[in-house]
């Protein structure tokens, strides 16, 4: 059992708890753990639509001998003709677990605070805290752990790559990130990744981030909801697109937490080549989830 109530953000966990969800995850994976939710119900809402989010956590807690529900924005008053708090503390009185993938952070925040089971982070505009223990997953299965392992950010300092600052300086990742300075991570991830012992280390240029990297990382540049900003942060990333050329000198792999749009952050050579980790990090969304799930609710 995790000290956490909740799973808001990639360090509501402690470093111990963080490597014990992995270690549970890759054991899931393997079979060498059997551990069943019998009965168990988790309460899905959705403002955001999805693909892996929702069939991960749906499959996850079928295979955990549990059950999965989805809410979707026209399935329950999220918000709308009901206060929030109202809507968490009656799920509160149906379900084990809630995991909400919204848009506001403070909307995740306010559900957490009247409910009476866990909360788990799905993804906000501010942090996706469950992609980054795939990301990790995955890492720690290609290198067989983290030491010595370099890893490059390249692209937008979005929601993934905030969770992934924080996941990565927990786990003691040497990690540099290059984002055009308009769309950086934002400074508070960055000192509190330093509190933690491992600042990444900030660079202009891509290539210089790529050229000793083990795994490069990016992710869509015109998130959900930015689709008014299209223009404007196209000609804000030139030069930062994951391709051939930009990794001509790396033996790097590359990461990607999907959905890609092929032909903007990275090319489809790239994301269909050898190099690619991408499949392999989407399927530890599963398994990643369910090793939270059952450290969050095996009593």
């Amino acid at each position: 059992m995790l000290e956490t109530d909740h799973f808001l953000d990639i360090d509501d966990l402690t470093r111990d708890e963080l490597q014990t969800v992995l270690d549970r995850a890759a054991a899931l994976k393997s079979g060498e753990d059997g551990t069943q939710l019998p009965d168990q119900t988790l309460g899905m809402l959705f403002e955001k639509p999805s693909t892996r989010t929702r069939i991960s956590f749906e499959t996850g807690m079928t295979q955990l001998g549990g059950h999965a529900i989805f809410l979707g924005p026209e399935d329950i008053q999220l918000g709308h003709g009901e206060p929030l708090s109202d809507t968490s503390r009656v799920l509160s009185r149906y379900v084990d677990a809630v995991m909400a993938r919204l848009f506001d952070h403070a909307d995740l925040l306010e559900i957490a605070e009247y409910a009476d089971v866990p909360v788990v982070n799905g993804l906000t505009d501010d942090a996706h805290p469950c992609q980054t223990l795939a990301d990790l997953l995955t890492i720690d299965e290609a290198f067989d752990g983290f030491e010595d392992v370099q890893v490059a950010w390249v692209g937008d300092g979005n929601n993934v790559g905030q969770s992934f600052v924080i996941g990565a300086a927990m786990v003691g990742l040497d990690l540099t990130v290059s984002t055009p300075e308009t769309y950086g991570m934002n400074e508070a991830v960055l000192r509190q990744a330093a509190d933690l012992g491992h600042e990444p280390t900030i660079v202009d240029d891509p290539k210089e981030a790529v050229d000793d990297a083990d795994v490069v990382y990016t992710d869509v540049w015109i998130s959900m909801g930015q689709e008014d900003q299209r223009h404007e942060k196209l000609a804000a990333f030139d030069g930062y697109q994951v391709n051939e050329r930009l990794l001509a000198d790396s033996d790097a792999q590359v990461m990607h937490c999907l959905p890609a749009h092929r032909g903007e952050e990275i090319t489809g050579d790239v994301l269909e080549s050898e190099r690619s980790l991408v499949w392999d990090q989407a399927e530890n969304r599963l398994h990643a989830q369910k090793g939270l799930l059952v450290e969050l609710l095996d009593a």
